[in-house]
C-alpha cells in the first residue's frame, strides 16, 4: 500500500484544537503558514525542532475504537496519513510529500494536563505515536499527495 496524507489541518491560536484544511505551506525552518505553532522569534529554543507534527490515521482509528468521535485535527496533528507507521521510523529520517522535505526530530511528546481527549478516555495516542519534523524544503502539501520515506 502506498502512503499518502489523508488531511492537513492548522489552528490560528494556540490552546485551540486544529481543523482541517484543503492544503497547507510550509516555510523552511518556520513550520506551516498560518498556523499558531509556527516557529518565530518568540518560539523558546527547546521547540524550534517541533515545526510540523504528523500522526497516523491508524493511530487516530485505535482510539475510535475505544468510541471516541474524532475528526482530524483533534490531537493538534498537522498532517495525518495513512499506510506508513510513523512512530518507528528513525530520528533523522528524511519524509518527501509532494516537493517538501521534512526531517523527523521527536517520536511522541509530553501530553499537557488539559488535553481533552486524555481527559474523556484517560490515554492520548500522540505522546508514544505523534511524529515531529522540521522542515528541510517548503512547499504545500494536501491530502491524497504521496509520501515517500
Amino acid at each position: 500500500m502506498n502512503a499518502t496524507v489523508t488531511a492537513t489541518c492548522i489552528s490560528e491560536k494556540k490552546g485551540t484544537r486544529k481543523h482541517p484544511v484543503p492544503s497547507i505551506t510550509l516555510l523552511k525552518d518556520h513550520g506551516i503558514i498560518g498556523d499558531a505553532h509556527a516557529v518565530n522569534a518568540d518560539t523558546p529554543l527547546q521547540y524550534r525542532h517541533r515545526q510540523v507534527s504528523l500522526l497516523a490515521e491508524e493511530s487516530v482509528d485505535k482510539m475510535r475504537k475505544l468510541g471516541m468521535e474524532l475528526n482530524h485535527g483533534d490531537f493538534a496533528e498537522n498532517i495525518l496519513t495513512k499506510g506508513i507507521d510513523l512512530k518507528r521510523l528513525p530520528i533523522g529520517t528524511i519524509i518527501k510529500i509532494g516537493d517538501t522535505e521534512l526531517e523527523v526530530t521527536q517520536i511522541g511528546k509530553e501530553c499537557h494536563n488539559d488535553c481533552e481527549i486524555k481527559k474523556l478516555t484517560g490515554k492520548c495516542v500522540m505522546p508514544t505515536e505523534g511524529v515531529f519534523t522540521i522542515i528541510r524544503k517548503g512547499g504545500t502539501i494536501k491530502p491524497g499527495d504521496c509520501i515517500i520515506i
